[in-house]
Parts: C-alpha cells; structure tokens; sequence
C-alpha cells in the first residue's frame, strides 16, 4: 500500500504518516464496499457507528483490546500541555478528549485580516472556480450538497470561494476552535453517514465529506471587532466512530460553555467545539476573492518528492501540510487591502 505522506508546517520535513486502523479501513471501502454493500452501509449507519465508538474509546474493556498504553505511545500526547494529569487519562476517549493549555502553548496573532486554524490537523486547500489554480472539482465534497442543496442563500454566497480543509487524525487534539471572529448569522446541522476519514477511504468513497453528518456556521466577520474577511462558512464533519459534535463556545479558555446560536459574537482561536473520538474533519469556505491562502501551504501541496494517496488517486499535487490550531492559514486578499 502507498505511504500517505504530509509536510510538518515546522520542520519543513517530509513525514510519513501512521494511519491507525489503515487495513481494517481499506477492507472496509474496498471489498467490503464493493461485495457486501449491505454490511458496509449498516456500518456507518449512525447507532452502528456510536456503539462502535464506545467499544473502541470509552469502555475499559475497549481500552484493554486496544491497548492504552500504546495508543498513548503512539499518539505522542504531550502531557506538558494538558490541564489534566496523565494518570486521568485512562481510556482513549479521554485521550482524544483531552484538553491543552491552548493560550499558553498555541500562540495566535491577534490581527485583523488573517485567519486561524481552527485545529491540530492537516490541511489543504482548493478553489470553487474553475479559473483558480486551485481547482479541485468534486475531489472531496459536492459544493451544493456539503452546504445544503435547501440552502440557496448561503450557497449563492459562497459561490465560486475558496475552501481549506482540515483533516484531523486520532492522535490530534479534538476540539475546533473559532477560525475567524464575528457575528453567527446562521447555524444548522444536516444528517448523513459516518465515514471513515482515512486518506484510503476518502479516494474510494466519492466525495465522503458533503455524504457525512456535518454542522455548519455562517458567520459574518465584517463587523465591528470581527476578522475582516467576509463572510466564512465553518462546516464540522462527523466521521466513523464519532458519534456527536459538542457545540461548547468559550470567551475564556475552557469556562462556561455554551451552544453556539445565531446572533452569538465569537471570538477568533477560543474553543467552539468538540469531536468525539476516532478521526475527523473541519472545512472552511470562503467567498470568492476574500482571502490569500499563506504560500507555505500551496507551496507543499506541490511538493516534488512527497507520495500522497490523494495526489496519486486524484491525478493532480495534493501534499498535505500539518498546522497547529490557532496558527495562521490565509490572509485577507492584497487587493481587497489596496482598496480599504
């Protein structure tokens, strides 16, 4: 099986990546998918998935078959970030759901005009129109329908943007923080499926991630105290064994979490939400012509030596680049400062 391979944001290093459950994941979208397509689709049916989940990353027994330890090994948990001790840390739910001293150990520029990583994940990005050199039709979600296709406002909006998405892994830090800061226009949750986000599973699955269970948050960021980068769609995507999205926004590191609602000002780089275990994935949209993606990103996704199952299955330069949450990821467009 080809290596998946990434860029470390930091290093600069090519890393090939340990993609946990990699043959079970394959079996699955691959024989399984094709043969006994009845089986595949029961699991990732939603209560399927759940039970799944709990199985693998909540009960003892789950963490016994796994082996906690090792997973611990092999996630390389920093326990000089968390605000937990590691001896809490028992079962691997707690892992993935473990929480960092963000505000200590993920500086963010606290500038207008730029935008954060919402995650600890890997991302790429792309383009809606057809004249950018980041095209990328249908490789990953159908615009319409990762939206929603009832949606005709937000989908006239965000017509002919710009995408990145974020890919996070079950070693990574599970929560989604606020990319941008604004004014929540609208907030919706549309039903779906619960596929693997396994780099496998996605270039066998067509276009998993508008097919999956989502969340999405229209917010406004031309406001006063916003980012100043127009309208931004943030859409949090479910994935095999993750059974929710827990909405829980704070102004302050991790006190008084509420559910996200329209009218809500949120704040860039605070924590908006939670995944539950397993791997995952955050996709920002942009409106045409808003924002510059940072040249390190684009540049890396062409990078000449790395092997990328993406780049090899979609027949175009698709090399992913590892960034830390809060870091930044795209800048309001040159020509859209010129004219302020």
């Amino acid at each position: 099986m080809l290596p998946h391979q990434y860029i470390d944001s930091t290093s600069g290093q090519v890393i090939t990546e340990k993609l946990f459950a990699d043959p079970v994941v394959n079996l699955l979208y691959s024989d399984v998918r094709e043969n006994i397509p009845v089986l595949f689709k029961a699991l990732t049916r939603p209560w399927i998935s759940s039970a799944l989940g709990f199985l693998n990353y909540e009960s003892r027994l789950g963490a016994k078959l796994s082996g906690n330890n090792r997973l611990l090994r092999e996630c390389k948990v920093d326990f000089g970030e968390c605000l937990d001790p590691p001896t809490t840390l028992d079962t691997p739910r707690k892992i993935f759901e473990r929480k960092i001293r963000y505000w200590e150990t993920r500086p963010m520029p606290g500038c207008a005009g730029t935008v954060a990583s919402p995650a600890d994940s890997r991302v790429l990005v792309g383009s809606l129109r057809e004249s950018s050199a980041l095209w990328l039709k249908d490789k990953f979600f159908q615009y319409r329908e990762l939206i929603g296709s009832d949606k005709s406002n937000w989908l006239e909006v965000f017509q002919n943007g710009d995408f990145a998405i974020f890919r996070l892994t079950p070693d990574k830090y599970h929560y989604n923080h606020r990319p941008v800061s604004g004014i929540v226009l609208d907030f919706y949750e549309i039903p779906g499926e619960y596929h693997s986000c396994n780099p496998g599973a996605v270039v066998h699955l067509a276009t998993p991630y508008s097919k999956n269970k989502r969340t999405v948050t229209v917010i406004d960021t031309n406001v006063p105290g916003g980012s100043i980068v127009g309208r931004v769609a943030m859409i949090e995507v479910v994935a095999l064994m993750i059974g929710d999205i827990l909405q829980c926004y704070s102004s302050k590191n991790y006190d008084a979490p509420r559910t996200v609602e329209k009218g809500m000002f949120l704040k860039v780089g605070q924590p908006k939400s939670l995944f539950r275990p397993g791997s995952s994935t955050t996709v920002l949209i942009f409106q045409k012509d808003q924002v510059q993606f940072c040249p390190e990103i684009i540049s890396n996704m062409r990078h000449p030596f790395a092997q990328s199952r993406f780049s090899l299955n979609f027949k175009t330069p698709l090399v992913e680049t590892d960034v830390k949450v809060r870091s930044i990821i795209a800048k309001l467009n040159s020509h859209k400062m010129e004219k302020k």
